[in-house]
């Protein structure tokens, strides 16, 4: 049952068109996140959904009582309280019951024998316990923690937080408030790695319905279970986390490429015979194909073109060792006056030897403030190592891709920028932008008008033609969309050189990753592997495989029955996942047979066949996404056994 309806919303700012028949629906427990470009207008429609803004056209309607709670992208907070405080006030209802309880326990205390009072008590205190009341404070201790608000935080005054804790400090209320619909527009903004898995876990296990605008996608594949894209003034809904999305994404995308193609052949062919026939003995004919082709139902042109056939190439082949620090390393800064040798040092952090190979994808790892970018200047040689030493290895070209984008010309188009960085007549350069989503008179916008999405497409784009075989990246996906975020992860996983790249977007790290460094209590760890396999050996425990010296015989054939048991249903599961993975291939293969079909249907203009294999197509697709969810959940399962 629906607890949230929208039918036929459109949005219009004067004479630009936001986005127009948008209908919608939100059950109880759907957990949606809505995506798309940025500047596609999923912010305006979160505000006409909560009634903050009002629609062009359209309605939305809500289940009577429905509580919705709301977290923007840059939320204010003025308040005089502490953060403690400001999350006790959520509880005055419960705080005034207790101080009731209290007031009881007194006049028992001075009327130990009366019945009326220890039955009021008896009443009030179980209508405490269930409303909470011997939990509230635990679970504002569990949220503020989680989100990186330690004890020594909560006597903090909210007048003197920062934008990002003011964020923090508004979605730990969200949480501890559970609205019927909490709705978050980029939540993850100001998150350091351990408090947003903590709220991915949290989220997952929310019990109320949640809305999220975000671009973070490995977030998005553990908490949702819905998704929205909006585009191009539509908006279009698909069962599944993001990973699900993205694969009924390509499916539609490439369906629709080859319809559109299929269509566009015919219309040549039926226009050439009309521009042949119009005149001669065939008039009558001609025209009546012009009427059918007036007629015709256009197949539109698909709205992602994500593969860009680009890549990163190195005109110069660096030795083996790229990065090197043979005696390990402090990195931080000093506070020394200029021409003296005395002066306060501040180490961020220490590491051992450090060797990075031809190749290596690094990512790195650890909260804000630990010491990343500094490092990234020390390798730039901006700032010197406090203690031992830093360099490149031989025939290296360094290529760098700093978090904001100041070096480029605030003055000059984005056309402008490209022919003075690269050697690229404008027809190169133009076809250049268009790979990275900047089509038609978006090559005219002056820089200083972009987004900080768009500026960092116009730096990967000028990155891609620089022939460096190192990539330096910092925070690369900051302010990037899903597409972009695309784009940026094509390119470095198809870059045969080396990469450090220090970030938090762990479906970038889990794509491209060798090797992963993380900052802990001012030591560099460095690790091989993606971040799944880092997150999994950060959670295990050491395991003593010796059996205890005084396991009996009865012990140990319940030990020997148990392990039967488990090799057993590990079998199954097996076999379960076997006979998965050929239906699968059995779906997979049908689906190519009918998008053949279709392909067939649409270039004979027989409506009847394609309306039919349509059906039959997103059936097969519902029930191919089905068995992948299974296929997952299965291998899951196995994994966690392993």
């Amino acid at each position: 049952m629906s607890i949230l309806s929208a039918h036929d919303l459109s949005k219009y700012y004067g004479a630009q068109d936001v986005f127009q028949g948008v209908s919608l629906a939100i059950a109880r427990g759907d957990k949606v996140a809505l995506v798309g470009p940025n500047g596609a207008g999923k912010t305006t429609l979160l505000r006409i959904i909560l009634g903050l803004e009002e629609p062009s056209s359209g309605a939305v309607a809500t289940a009577r009582g429905l509580r919705m709670g709301y977290l923007p992208q840059r939320p204010t907070l003025d308040s005089e309280r502490t953060i403690f405080e400001e999350m006790l006030a959520l509880f005055d209802g419960l705080r005034q019951q207790q101080r009731q309880l209290r007031a009881l326990m007194d006049a028992l205390s001075r009327q130990p024998d009366s019945a009326e009072l220890l039955e009021r008590y008896a009443a009030e205190e179980q209508r405490f316990e269930l409303a909470g009341g011997y939990d509230y404070e635990r679970r504002i201790r569990q949220v503020l923690g989680g989100l990186g608000f330690g004890p020594d935080t909560y006597d903090w005054p909210i007048a003197v937080l920062s934008g990002g804790q003011i964020t923090r400090v508004l979605l730990a209320r969200l949480l501890l408030d559970e609205p019927d619909l909490l709705v978050l527009d980029e939540p993850t903004n100001y998150l350091d790695l351990a408090a947003l898995e903590w709220l991915e876990s949290y989220l997952a296990a929310w019990p109320h319905s949640l809305l999220i605008v975000s671009h973070d996608r490995y977030f998005l594949d553990r908490v949702v279970n819905r998704v929205w894209e909006m585009n191009h003034g539509r908006l279009e809904a698909f069962r599944g986390n993001y990973s699900h999305y993205a694969q009924q994404r390509q499916t539609r995308d490439e369906r629709q490429a080859k319809e559109y193609e299929a269509q566009q052949a015919v219309i040549a062919k039926t226009e050439e015979f009309i521009r042949r026939n119009k005149a001669g003995q065939r008039t009558k004919m001609a025209r009546g194909r012009e009427t059918r082709l007036q007629r015709l139902e256009r197949v539109e042109r698909p709205l992602h073109d994500r593969h860009i056939g680009l890549g990163l190439s190195s005109d110069v082949r660096s030795g083996d060792r790229v990065v090197i620090s043979e005696g390990g390393l402090s990195v931080g800064y000093s506070e020394r006056p200029a021409g003296q040798s005395d002066g306060q040092e501040y180490v961020l952090f220490r590491s051992g030897p450090i060797l990075v190979q031809r190749g290596h994808k690094v990512a790195f790892l650890g909260p804000n403030g630990t010491g990343k970018t500094t490092f990234l200047r020390t390798l730039l040689q901006e700032v010197p190592p406090l203690a031992g030493d830093l360099r490149l290895g031989a025939s290296v070209r360094l290529g760098y891709l700093p978090q904001k984008q100041d070096w480029l010309d605030p003055e000059l188009t984005v056309l402008e920028q490209i022919l003075n960085n690269v050697d690229l007549e404008v027809e190169q350069a133009r076809a250049l932008l268009g790979r990275f989503l900047f089509s038609g008179d978006d090559v005219y916008k002056r820089t200083g008008d972009l987004s900080g999405g768009e500026r960092a497409r116009v730096a990967l784009a000028i990155l891609t033609q620089q022939g460096a075989n190192l990539l330096v990246l910092d925070e690369p996906t900051t302010h990037l969309d899903v597409a972009s975020q695309e784009i940026l992860q094509q390119v470095l996983v198809g870059f045969e050189g080396t990469i450090l790249c220090v970030t938090h977007d762990r479906y970038l790290i889990n794509a491209l990753a060798t090797h992963v460094w993380d900052i802990r209590d001012g030591q560099l760890v460095q690790f091989k592997g993606d971040y799944a396999a880092y997150a999994a050996s950060r959670q295990q425990a050491p395991v003593d495989d010796a059996p205890p010296a005084s396991e009996d015989k009865v012990e140990r054939e319940e030990a020997r029955r148990v392990r039967r048991q488990d090799e057993a249903r590990r079998r199954k599961q097996e076999e379960a996942l076997a006979r998965l993975e050929k239906r699968i291939e059995h779906l997979e293969a049908d689906l190519d047979r009918t998008a053949r079909l279709l392909e067939l249907a649409s270039a004979a203009q027989d409506a009847t066949r394609l309306h039919q294999l349509g059906e039959a197509y997103e059936a097969l697709q519902a029930q191919l996404m089905a068995d992948l969810s299974s296929w997952e959940r299965l291998a899951a399962e196995l994994h966690a056994d392993d």
